[in-house]
């Protein structure tokens, strides 16, 4: 149906604007889209005018007819018709489906519904650029999309759901909370940190950190850039290179911008022989790297071309791997917990048609990965042919409160790199082996873990998290002193805390502060002053009694040590 709404839309389309040039329409999750090189730019004023003509192609329940042609008579079809002649020389049969519903003939695999009369509750709901075939060297094309359900009521769902998305939008938030910024004019996919953003991540980085050294992983930092031959040997030049940075000439060497953190890792392992008993070794970096995407594709803090990833590799022997695995897993879960994600689903990603290593290596590393997942006790599913080419991985996606999907934490196992750069270790025998070595992730990148968190908890970050974890509100100036005061004993006990001294009155400083989502507001005048106590509001709008001070600071700093949610959630569970 979504697929048939989408020839529908076209069909409007081109009886508005017959000039029209069509390239592919296809169905999506919830609804469809359709590319169109139009005579104007369409405005969101142009949207109800294309859906009533839609209705009424829709009303005249008007029968979508199959036929086959060859590809010559599809040419002479589509002779004016740029896009489609394209998509036909690329055809791999002489014969060429297409579809056709009252005035609207297009070249479609289909199926489709009998006739446009089965489209039911519709709605399109924005107009976004997309260039042709994704490349940016290629016309920029006007995508519209729209969404299509079974019923009004649940298209209406549907609409309200993305009507909180919109609200939830972490590059909407991430202005609106002053938390980071990305200008042109300093560079596209190029994230500046703003100090409450950089509080938050530091919060992150600070958890992370103490997690990975409780677990024996060691911390390591690697350069921005390296000798350009490094990466030719990883073969990061051959798999890699439409994402990579144009080299930089450096007496005489060249150098790239590091795309990734493995070869530094490798680089550090290599400094000197190691032996079976050194093994595992489990180096961790919050590191940061550049890829080149472009331009169409950036999209916030969840597509940019410089990112800090969670990085972590493990050099391990192969009876080693599982346990590895496992405790990955176990790592991997406790941070999606922690930071407030209840459902998530497990990948396990296998061979795929191009791969390094033999199939017998694959086997055994994949059987290694299964025997993993299932000591760990939790369901999975086989993803067959998603491993990437060096090797099998395990993917975890968790969903945000939306209910979006977001890739997460993966574990990767690697037969690429270690026989490429001789990483090994000397066995009992006193014979040299190839490592096994694991890439893995367990947060992804600061940047789309943080537009993860912003619209999962729609700004409202648990008081842990929080850039201002606590808002002081003096009635008038002379409470100023005792606000500062309260200020001064919460910093002292690493709490962030602010006081609010505009001349201003209390009521636009509590509504900014709601506004700003800080969790608690102290509110402080004459009683409070004399009786050395606080009224506490929180950004919910719940006021509680006056209580002393002293217990309102153990109920933060209870808050912040648990690093739970402001509300009661369960554990995670799995799809």
């Amino acid at each position: 149906m979504r697929h048939s709404a989408s020839h529908v839309m076209a069909e409007a389309v081109q009886s508005i604007f017959p000039d029209t040039k069509f390239a592919i329409g296809p169905a999506i999750k919830d609804g469809f889209y359709y590319d169109f090189d139009l005579p104007r730019p369409l405005s969101p004023d142009d949207l109800p005018v294309i859906e009533n003509k839609m209705k009424e192609i829709i009303a005249a329940d008007t029968p979508f007819i199959r036929k086959e042609v060859t590809r010559e008579e599809a040419r002479q079809v589509f002779a004016a018709q740029p896009y489609k002649l394209e998509l036909i020389d690329e055809l791999p049969d002489e014969k060429v489906s297409l579809y056709q519903q009252g005035s609207f003939l297009d070249m479609c695999r289909g199926p489709h519904v009998k006739s446009s009369g089965e489209i039911k509750a519709f709605k399109l709901i924005n107009v976004a650029g997309a260039y042709w075939r994704g490349d940016e060297h290629r016309p920029m094309l006007q995508r519209i999309y729209g969404v299509a359900f079974d019923t009004e009521a649940a298209l209406e769902e549907h609409l309200q759901r993305l009507e909180e998305a919109a609200r939830r939008d972490h590059r909407k938030l991430g202005k609106e909370l002053d938390l980071f910024s990305i200008q042109d004019e300093f560079g596209p996919g190029l994230v500046l940190w703003h100090p409450k953003g950089a509080v938050v991540r530091r919060v992150i980085e600070d958890f992370w950190k103490e997690e990975h050294f409780r677990r024996g992983y060691d911390l390591v930092y690697t350069p921005h850039i390296a000798r350009m031959d490094l990466w030719r040997t990883s073969g990061h030049l051959e798999f890699y290179k439409n994402y990579l940075y144009s080299p930089m000439d450096i007496e005489g060497q060249k150098y790239i911008l590091k795309p990734m953190n493995c070869l530094g890792h490798i680089s550090i392992y290599k400094t000197r022989l190691r032996s079976y008993r050194d093994l595992p070794l489990r180096y961790a970096e919050l590191g940061t790297v550049y890829r080149y995407e472009r331009s169409g594709v950036l999209h916030g803090l969840s597509r940019v071309r410089g990112f800090t990833q969670d990085d972590a590799h493990i050099f391990c022997r192969p009876d080693q791997l599982e346990d590895e695995v496992v405790a990955v897993l176990d790592l991997a879960l406790f941070m999606i917990d922690t930071f407030g994600f209840q459902n998530y689903q497990l990948l396990l990603s296998t061979r795929p048609e191009k791969y390094a290593g033999t199939v017998e290596i694959w086997d055994e590393a994949t059987e290694t990965l299964r025997r993993a997942l299932e000591r760990s006790g939790r369901d999975y599913e086989i993803d067959p042919g998603e491993g990437v080419f060096y090797g099998p991985k395990i993917d975890i996606k968790f969903e945000s409160a939306l209910g979006k999907a977001w890739q997460g934490p993966t574990i990767q196992v690697d037969f690429n790199l270690p026989p490429r750069f001789d990483v090994n270790y000397v066995g009992e025998d006193g014979r040299e082996h190839p490592v096994v070595m694991v890439h893995r992730t367990v947060l992804g990148s600061m940047e789309r873990f943080l537009a993860t968190l912003l619209e999962h908890y729609g700004g409202a970050f648990p008081t842990w998290l929080a850039p201002v974890q606590v808002r002081i509100i003096p009635v008038a100036d002379r409470h100023l002193d005792y606000a500062r005061q309260l200020e001064t004993e919460l910093k002292d006990e690493d709490i962030r805390a602010e006081v609010d001294a505009r001349a201003e009155r209390i009521n636009p400083k509590i509504r900014q502060a709601q506004l700003e989502k800080v969790p608690y507001m102290l509110v402080v005048g004459d009683k409070e002053v004399e009786a050395k106590t606080v009224s506490v509001r929180l950004r919910s709008g719940e006021q509680t009694a006056a209580q002393p001070f002293a217990r309102f600071k153990e109920t933060v700093k209870s808050a912040i040590a648990s690093r739970a949610g402001d509300s009661e959630r369960s554990g995670g569970k799995a799809n």
